[in-house]
């Protein structure tokens, strides 16, 4: 019973803020220099309101906040879940929502429309973007400092890579099978590493089998998802081509949670590719 009285509750309220929306002529977001109930509507926004907003600042972070794949998972512990339904957010009454993806793309019209700013975190294919989104949404969220020693450490960082000859070819490999090539962040990360990528390739595909059964790379760099690695009989990694760069092959390890969104969490990714490349240590 219980169920179904949330279920009726539910339906009761969008059915208010649909005709409101519907009703009234559109508002104009109230934006605040610094906002204090920050409500964020996916695990990549998550990472960054966690980062850059003081927690008392914080409502609400999505479902997946503290799962595996989110590097800030223990920043979320204790704090409010809600999905990414207009009717639970803003019952809320925050006063700005941040979003990657969240939502569907029709939640930031929706909850603008309401007079709710929305915060919308762009896609970075390089490490220049992704510092220009730290400092954007840090701005944002009205902690411009935060996001600059974000930033300072990123760069400290990047300085601090031994410099490798770009002789070592590196494939990156999921779960599921897939890679990535030119043109995307994880390219851009092997690259800061001092490695070359071996998938030539622009874009998302699929392991090159065929290519992988003539040459191989130096070392893969594999992904590890933990309990949500999902395999499945077809997915290519399966493929016995696939194992045996799993058994030949030098492997750095990485963490899912430093690849799944574009962020400065990436920057633990390039330096055990960097440090593997350099012969310091292996998986």
């Amino acid at each position: 019973m219980g169920s179904i009285s949330e279920a009726v509750c539910r339906l009761a309220a969008l059915a208010v803020l649909v005709g409101l929306a519907a009703c009234s002529p559109a508002e104009q977001p109230q934006r605040v220099d610094q906002p204090t109930r920050i409500v964020s509507l996916d695990y990549c926004a998550d990472q960054y309101v966690l980062k850059l907003a003081p927690r008392e600042h914080i409502l609400a972070v999505s479902p997946d906040a503290e799962k595996t794949f989110s590097y800030m998972q223990g920043a979320a512990k204790g704090l409010r879940q809600i999905r990414p339904r207009a009717e639970d957010v803003l019952v809320l009454q925050p006063d700005l929502v941040v979003r990657s993806y969240g939502g569907g793309p029709n939640v930031t019209a929706f909850v603008e429309r309401m007079g709710t700013p929305v915060l919308q975190i762009g896609f970075a294919s390089d490490l220049n973007a992704v510092k220009d989104t730290i400092a954007t949404v840090a701005e944002g969220l009205g902690q411009p400092d935060r996001g600059s020693a974000v930033i300072a450490e990123m760069d400290a960082r990047l300085a601090a890579l031994r410099a490798l000859p770009d002789t070592l070819s590196a494939l990156y490999m999921t779960p599921a099978g897939v890679t990535s090539g030119p043109g995307t962040l994880v390219h851009e990360m092997l690259h800061a590493a001092g490695l070359v990528n071996f998938q030539q390739e622009p874009g998302w595909r699929s392991l090159p089998l065929e290519r992988l059964a003539r040459e191989q790379p130096d070392l893969v760099a594999a992904v590890i998802w933990g309990a949500t690695n999902h395999d499945d009989n077809w997915s290519a990694a399966r493929h016995p081509i696939a194992r045996q760069q799993l058994r030949e092959r030098s492997v750095v390890s990485l963490e899912g949670a430093w690849v799944a969104c574009g962020g400065w969490f990436l920057l633990d990714a390039i330096e055990a590719l960097a440090l593997t490349g350099s012969g310091e240590t292996v998986q």
